[in-house]
């Protein structure tokens, strides 16, 4: 906003009655901001005019000041700029611990100071004499008690802005803008720090040239970048990575237009949103509880990608690991062509794809898989086919090929004929699924999910499929083979109860005429004694049945 106009009125009824006044706050296009309106009692015309006029140049005032400034205006020492609904706040500050000071962006709102974004992270002011402002070419500097300057946000290369103005929006993002065309200049979520608020954006502008990435913080009170960082790989599958240094430490799975591969599913507390195309490639979320205070922080303390939520009860930061999550997530922990599984013990399983040994049976055997696994049989191309796998986390997508109005069983044909195609996917799961992507070389960090994940179809020679429709075949002809004893058991078992049921009353009434013994049933019912066995023997059923011989007889039914 280059410059705003205060329109005000007010008026009473006669010349001493009831009064009320009011006024709108319009941009230099005319556009409404801010409205207001009041009674203000019993008072005369002029005064309800007055009045209007205070409360409309005190309403400026706070817009004024509050969430902007002008070439004319500075932030320095503890004033600072609050965006217009009050959640964030910028100005300089300092860490536990540190001497050293900066210019960043907080949460207003909270009693705990959490800064989500810092200008000057690599060279702080070590004095409390900081100052911003906007210089006489339209660029954003911080300087320090000498004057020299700090940081800048360097467009004095760029034709100079005309009625620059600085804001700090209500999402957070600090604001540069030409007064005249409302154009952006610069913006501080081009630049993040170790944050992803709502509404950032993770990727790239392909048309500025601009990677939006999160790099952690050295430590807790040392805001410069660390060797952790969050961003996307461009490849033709663009797929976000989290790196150490230049190795990489977790993979996400590309996008498959409901969530990330490697993800379980859809997140509950997001709307996420993927975009790829010529100008742009990114990612970003919002939340659906608007009220709810959370961010994504890349921690330096446990090399976790984090998700924070603001507990106003408790007045702490709730923090929830999204990302790694177990062994399987490390990159490539299995090695190539391997499937990492997490067992019911939480332990990781390492399996070769079908078609596959391992490259070092030795390390393999020693729990030591970063080698992967290698073809058993070399591929003979088009006479080769294709081994489904479910729920997956789809492969490290460097070597990959897209087409996105492809259909999978032009897809299916498209790897087959390309003898270098070790496996394909849909690019899309919606619907039916759509689009095709292949993968060529070595297929690098899989893993298996138990819900969520995607289909992968994997590359397998001639022989390996006649191998596999054997296996099949015995497998069945076992079943059937233990399906038959499993039947002739259980047959076995009601014989023997049936058996023992008809002949167990028998047997009683032979003990008792034996050893003379009537007396003692006179008037007693035989099938109901019989019946009492006949319970006890059910209890043995399933190997353990109770022997029933004269001497048994005769201990059960001693005095």
């Amino acid at each position: 906003m280059g410059w705003a106009k205060l329109n005000t009125d007010g008026s009473a009824i006669g010349s001493t009655g009831r009064a009320g006044g009011g006024g709108v706050i319009r941009d230099h296009n005319g556009q409404w901001l801010k409205g207001f309106a009041r009674p203000i009692g019993d008072s005369n015309s002029c005064m309800a005019e007055l009045w209007a006029l205070r409360d409309g140049l005190l309403l400026a005032k706070e817009m004024g000041l509050r969430d902007r400034i002008t070439p004319s205006q500075n932030i320095s020492g503890a004033r600072t700029l609050v965006s217009n609904n009050g959640s964030f706040e910028l100005g300089f500050f300092s860490l536990v611990n540190s001497n050293n000071h900066y210019l960043g962006i907080w949460y207003k709102k909270i009693s705990v100071r959490t800064v989500v974004w810092v200008a000057n992270r690599l060279n702080p002011i070590n004095d409390s004499s900081g100052l911003l402002m906007i210089n006489r070419t339209g660029s954003l500097v911080v300087m320090s008690q000498n004057k020299s300057v700090v940081w800048s946000t360097g467009l004095g290369a760029q034709k100079q802005a005309n009625n620059p103005v600085l804001q700090l929006l209500d999402s957070g993002n600090l604001v540069l803008r030409d007064g005249n065309s409302e154009t952006s200049l610069w913006e501080s979520f081009d630049h993040p720090s170790n944050t992803l608020l709502p509404g950032m954006k993770l990727g790239w502008d392909l048309r500025k040239g601009i990677n939006w990435n999160l790099t952690e913080w050295t430590s807790p009170d040392d805001p410069s970048p660390g060797d952790l960082t969050y961003w996307i790989e461009r490849h033709s599958y663009p797929d976000p990575v989290i790196k150490k240094g230049t190795n990489k430490f977790y993979r996400t799975g590309p996008w498959n237009g409901l969530w990330f591969s490697g993800s379980r599913g859809l997140n509950p507390a997001y709307d996420e949103y993927f975009v790829s195309n010529e100008y742009e490639v990114y990612y970003t979320y919002t939340l659906k509880n608007k009220s709810e205070i959370s961010r994504i922080v890349l921690n330096e303390m446990n090399t976790f990608l984090e998700r924070h939520i603001w507990n106003e009860a408790s007045q702490i930061w709730l923090r929830y690991p999204l990302l790694p999550r177990d062994h399987c997530d490390n990159y490539g922990f299995c090695g190539p062509n391997a499937n990492c599984i997490i067992g019911y013990s939480g332990f990781a399983i390492c399996q070769c794809l079908l078609g596959f040994k391992p490259k070092s049976p030795e390390r393999w055997s020693l729990m030591e898989r970063s080698q992967g696994c290698v073809l058993i049989k070399p591929l003979s191309c088009q006479k080769d086919g294709f081994n489904t796998y479910f729920k997956l986390k789809l492969p490290d997508t460097t070597y990959s090929w897209v087409n996105k109005s492809m259909s999978l069983n032009e897809c299916w044909a498209k790897c087959l004929n390309n003898c270098s195609c070790m496996a394909y996917s849909n690019s899309d799961i919606r619907e039916s699924g759509s689009g095709c992507v292949m993968w060529f070389g070595d297929l690098m960090d899989i893993r298996q999910f138990p819900v969520g994940g995607q289909n992968l179809y994997v590359r397998i020679s001639a022989s390996e499929i006649v191998a596999r429709e054997h296996g099949r075949w015995m497998n069945k002809a076992w079943r059937g083979v233990v399906a038959v004893a499993v039947v002739a058991v259980m047959v076995g078992v009601v014989l023997y109860i049936y058996r023992s049921r008809t002949n167990i009353k028998d047997k009683i009434e032979a003990f008792v005429c034996k050893q003379s013994w009537f007396y003692r049933f006179k008037g007693e019912n035989i099938d109901e004694i019989t019946s009492q066995h006949e319970m006890q023997l059910s209890s043995f059923v399933g190997g353990l049945a109770w022997a029933i011989d004269d001497q048994a007889l005769e201990r059960a039914f001693s005095p």
